[in-house]
């Protein structure tokens, strides 16, 4: 029996060890455009409202197929889906430098998003080894997968400037075979098969999988958002030229990331709901700063980092609630939330693109996701504070 824990132990501690490292190669992948798309917007002459919809584009089929992904990871284990979902990213990251038409690369860019839905994936393997007490810090340390966009802010514009365009995703697709090779290596994680679609699908009649799908909405979409956009905004706004902006979209999706365990964290021991009141608070604050900040790098770089923090700590604190909403369906909790979240950063690039575009200024666009977070706080009173719903017990 010891020795039964024992390697359950061992093996949940090499899940989430697998599960980051994973997440971190598919997010590198999936966020790879945005640290160059100065060079594919002037190798493709885009206007600004091509270049953010092609920056977009990843983030759509990663979210949407983190439903059924995160589903496959309940009903067939979370190292299976984690093995196939990297194969089939080898070819559209391979093709990406080596084609000439845009309609081709938008194309290849709605392939590249299925390295979105690795979140779904990496959630249900990595935390189905642990007890609920201690969800909230694995669900956390998890999470710090999504450095795998600060890597790619940091090191692919560097591997374009010393190589070239097409070493990029020669390098992603050699990350991607060494991170298969190891998955090899790992237990799979503890499966229910004789469980069904419809139990899988039963989260959607629970109200709190649709409170939480918003909120996440706001929280996980403003991180994708702010990795996306910030390249584009201090090169166009400041002329901060590909490697040093990429340098700040690096800084602003690290602290969001490294800050959402400690948001985990801190939900295992103060009701979350509480933390997330003056999460919606503080993200409505800072994102009105980024509309006033446009003639600001100092104002515009302060407001962007602070309100990425916020959002990673609001990330840690909403998934801290997943794995009580419907008890043995992480996954498919997590493939609801994660796609509303993943969807939360698909519309506001475009939006900010094509108010930017018409306005000549982003501030109208980021008003509208202040906006959203006054809603979310809304929300949050009337269910879970005057409502004195307990998802998660205090």
């Amino acid at each position: 029996m010891e020795n039964t824990k024992t390697n359950n132990s061992r093996a949940g501690i090499m899940a989430v060890i697998m599960g980051t490292l994973s997440m971190v190669g598919c997010f590198m992948v999936w966020s790879c455009l945005s640290p160059l798309a100065a060079h594919i917007a002037h190798a493709f002459n885009l206007t600004i409202s091509e270049r953010t919809l092609l920056l977009a584009t990843p983030v759509l089929l990663g979210s949407i197929l983190r439903i059924p992904v995160g589903i496959l990871s309940d009903r067939f284990g979370g190292k299976k889906v984690y093995i196939i979902l990297m194969l089939l990213l080898l070819i559209p990251v391979y093709m990406v430098p080596r084609v000439h038409s845009y309609g081709v690369l938008l194309f290849l860019a709605f392939l590249i998003g299925i390295s979105g839905t690795s979140f779904a994936v990496g959630i249900a393997y990595s935390t189905v080894w642990f007890p609920p007490e201690r969800q909230g810090l694995i669900l956390g340390l998890t999470g710090l997968g999504n450095l795998g966009s600060a890597v790619a802010a940091l090191t692919l514009p560097r591997i374009m400037k010393h190589y070239s365009f097409t070493t990029v995703f020669d390098v992603l697709d050699i990350i991607l075979v060494v991170l298969i090779v190891l998955f090899f290596f790992c237990k799979e994680m503890p499966i229910d098969k004789n469980k069904t679609l419809k139990q899988a699908l039963s989260v959607t009649k629970d109200p709190n999988t649709w409170y939480l799908s918003v909120f996440y909405f706001l929280t996980f979409g403003l991180f994708v958002t702010l990795t996306t956009i910030v390249p584009t905004i201090l090169g166009g706004l400041f002329k901060m030229d590909a490697v040093t902006a990429g340098l700040w979209a690096a800084t602003v999706s690290a602290l969001c990331t490294l800050i959402r365990p400690f948001g985990g964290q801190a939900a295992d021991k103060v009701r979350p709901v509480k933390l997330l009141k003056w999460t919606f608070i503080g993200i409505a604050i800072f994102i009105v700063g980024i509309c006033f900040s446009e003639h600001s790098e100092v104002a515009m770089l302060t407001c962007l980092i602070i309100t990425g923090l916020i959002a990673g700590a609001g990330n840690g604190i909403v998934f801290k609630m997943v794995p009580y909403v419907s008890k043995g369906n992480t996954g498919s909790v997590t493939g609801f939330v994660g796609a509303a979240g993943g969807l939360g950063g698909y519309f506001p690039p475009i939006i900010l693109g094509f108010v930017k575009q018409h306005t000549g200024s982003y501030a109208l666009g980021f008003a509208l996701i202040a906006l959203l977070a006054i809603v979310c706080l809304l929300l949050l009173w009337h269910k879970y504070i005057k409502g004195n719903t307990k998802l998660v017990n205090d």
